[in-house]
């Protein structure tokens, strides 16, 4: 991508979205296209198309869609499976009808089957059923992998699918009920910090293994592979490690500086043992992450206080592993 390129960053007030902005902006590209919920509506196919042709975009980083956790997947799934499906159609559709030059796709670690090898090689989707918790979801973003890769075999469209692991960092929702393991762990620590509670309850063992990833990093892999990968295959992004749960916990304690106990609530689930993603695709072609675990719980716990933190405490909870 050249400095001058026109990148439509898609979903850039999200997570992913706004790490990617700040690094394009960071590496000196010039002409960013962004547009918010209010301004676009990526769902309706006659605006998206109308958005491409005037726009004429060269490169898409195709960050948006329909997000939550398991509560959510549970409750509304026709939501999550319809939303995903129309953006992700309606802008890779508008996107190679345009003359997009490239396009860049998110998937996510939680597509592969419930029970594949670990750890998780790029082989393995659709080599088995999803999580149930989450089964809308993953068969919408299945089919966005799909779409990309058919449009390159009927049209040579240059679209490319990341397989994104665990992600947090600046950006992040930290909820205290509904948000994943590290910003839910974050807020109530915090929240226990503030209040002098005695205790924060870990749910489960603490035994299961996640591998988590700087956000900031996958935007450096998003950007990196732009300029190196052309591939039809989809390719994981991760560290490549993962941490247990119980361990997570004690590196969020010690950065938020809570000095109460720890302790486990053995009655409620662990989830699956482990969830590792096997990153020597991305690894031969010369990226590695440049933040390491607690560096990024530390900017992450940063970035909460400035922007995040309740002026009002609330009361701790317990914290399940994603």
């Amino acid at each position: 991508m050249e400095r001058n390129s026109r990148i439509f960053v898609a979903g850039h007030r999200g997570l992913v979205g706004s790490a990617i902005v700040r690094r394009l902006v960071e590496d000196g590209f010039t002409d960013l296209v962004l547009r918010g919920r209010d301004e676009l509506d990526l769902t309706d196919q006659a605006a998206v198309r109308a958005f491409f042709d005037r726009e004429k975009i060269d490169h898409v980083l195709l960050a948006a869609a329909k997000v939550g956790g398991i509560l959510a997947n549970d409750r509304f799934g026709g939501d999550f499976i319809r939303d995903n499906l129309l953006i992700q159609t309606n802008v890779i559709d508008a996107a190679w009808r345009a003359g997009v030059r490239k396009l860049l796709f998110l998937g996510s670690s939680c597509l592969y089957p419930k029970f594949a090898e670990q750890p998780l090689k790029e082989e393995a989707l659709l080599t088995g059923p999803p999580e149930p918790t989450n089964k809308p979801y993953a068969i919408a973003k299945i089919a966005g992998i799909t779409l990309c890769q058919a449009y390159r075999r009927q049209y040579g469209f240059n679209a490319i699918c990341a397989m994104p692991s665990n992600l947090y960092g600046p950006g992040d929702h930290f909820d205290p009920e509904g948000s994943h393991a590290i910003p839910g762990m974050i807020r109530r620590f915090h929240d226990a910090k503030m209040e002098r509670a005695p205790s924060v309850t870990l749910w489960g063992t603490g035994t299961p293994r996640r591998e988590f990833l700087y956000v900031d990093d996958m935007a450096d892999a998003c950007l990196h592979l732009m300029e190196t990968y052309d591939g039809e295959d989809i390719i994981n992004v991760g560290p490549g490690e993962d941490v247990a749960i119980g361990e997570l916990a004690r590196l969020i304690r010690g950065v938020v500086g809570y000095e109460g106990a720890l302790t486990q609530d053995l009655s409620k689930p662990d989830g699956h043992p482990r969830k590792l993603m096997d990153v020597s695709r991305l690894s031969a072609t010369g990226w590695r992450p440049k933040v390491g675990l607690e560096e990024g719980l530390r900017r992450t716990y940063g970035w909460f206080l400035e922007n995040a933190a309740p002026p009002v405490p609330r009361t701790a909870g317990s914290e399940a592993a994603e």
